[in-house]
């Protein structure tokens, strides 16, 4: 696959950056229920990019691909990863789920 062309249900970083700056909301998709380890939380989320008319598209990274081609999701493993992928990207607040299965979206707005 190339990495030029975008798969119609998943996109890279870069382009996840993209379309939320374009109008898209970020949705952060907690996969394992949020726990405490040491001053920590661990748990695990996915991100999704959705358009205003219900688009989604999966976050995946390049570098995590296997061998064999299959295209692997990006997971975050800590409250701080993502807290620290939301502020990278200009949101000034992160709304984390914590409860597997629980879900939250977040939306660019001018003044961020």
């Amino acid at each position: 696959m190339s990495w030029d062309i975008e798969a119609p249900n998943v996109v890279t970083e870069a382009r996840f950056r993209e379309l939320v700056e374009s109008g898209h909301s970020a949705e952060i998709l907690c996969q394992a229920s949020a726990h405490k380890k040491g001053p920590s939380y661990y748990g695990v989320w996915v991100m999704r990019v959705v358009s205003d008319d219900g688009v989604e598209k999966l976050l995946v990274t390049a570098r995590t691909r296997t061998t064999n081609n299959d295209i692997r999701i990006r997971e975050f493993k800590t409250i701080t990863g993502v807290v620290s992928f939301l502020i990278g990207i200009g949101f000034v607040h992160a709304d984390v789920p914590l409860v597997e299965g629980q879900s939250t979206s977040h939306k660019l707005v001018a003044s961020e």
